[in-house]
């Protein structure tokens, strides 16, 4: 198995959302040397339903559109990785029946049994009848450069994404699990942030990232809603290779 060919050669960083202080809703494309097309998460409902906390406007942009600025169409699309089903992750995943879904099982089972406002806003768009979902237990390589990094507290079963790319090396995709830069170490993260289900579990999750960037030598870490480090990374239509 040439297992080269299986590998990223390119991330785009999509903006699904950007709030009035500039806070942003990412989404992420992966591209492999065997043309694969691996989305990662889908932003917020279009419909006008999902409120930021603290009630400031939000721009929000269609998944599709951005994906159709790249000369894709859900079609291509092949896997769908969805970090957590919080609104503005989960908001258009019916857009992709033609994607395998892949999930933490803690975080799908537990999304399914609870009856939280926060999974039952988008509830009708991840868990579609039309939608085909694998699910994973734990730390998993989803493919030769793609690892799913297990890393509950924020809710459980949410993933984070370390991506190998060919130039610019280990890129750590936080996500939620460090939404802002200072939620990645231990010692500056906020305890009580109001919106991690489990404080100890987001800590120890953080803690794992944090040694994990330094254990395989992150060249860059995109943070799940920093306002302060969006500007400077590369935005679709460019990429990282």
């Amino acid at each position: 198995m040439n297992t080269i060919s299986q590998a990223p050669v390119r991330l785009y960083i999509l903006q699904l959302a950007l709030g009035a202080e500039g806070t942003p809703v990412p989404g992420y494309l992966i591209q492999t040397g065997d043309g694969k097309n691996i989305l990662i998460d889908t932003g917020v409902p279009l419909d006008g339903s999902f409120k930021p906390n603290g009630g400031e406007s939000i721009r929000i942009f269609s998944v599709v559109e951005q994906l159709a600025a790249l000369g894709l169409t859900p079609a291509d699309i092949d896997i769908l990785i969805c970090t957590h089903f919080d609104p503005d992750h989960a908001g258009n995943h019916d857009a992709f029946p033609s994607a395998e879904l892949v999930v933490q099982r803690t975080h799908y089972e537990f999304a399914l049994a609870s009856d939280s406002p926060r999974f039952n806003l988008t509830r009708g768009h991840w868990n579609h009848p039309s939608l085909r979902y694998r699910t994973v237990g734990g730390d998993t390589e989803l493919l030769p450069g793609v690892k799913l990094i297990e890393t509950s507290g924020h809710v459980p079963g949410h993933q984070a994404v370390l991506v190998r790319l060919p130039r610019t090396g280990p890129m750590l995709l936080a996500i939620d699990a460090a939404a802002l830069e200072a939620d990645l170490n231990p010692e500056t993260r906020e305890y009580e942030n109001g919106v991690d289900l489990d404080p100890a579990q987001a800590l120890a999750s953080a803690r794992k990232l944090f040694d994990l960037v330094y254990r395989e030598r992150v060249t860059l870490t995109v943070f799940g809603h920093d306002e302060k480090r969006w500007p400077e990374l590369k935005k679709a239509p460019a990429c990282y290779l």
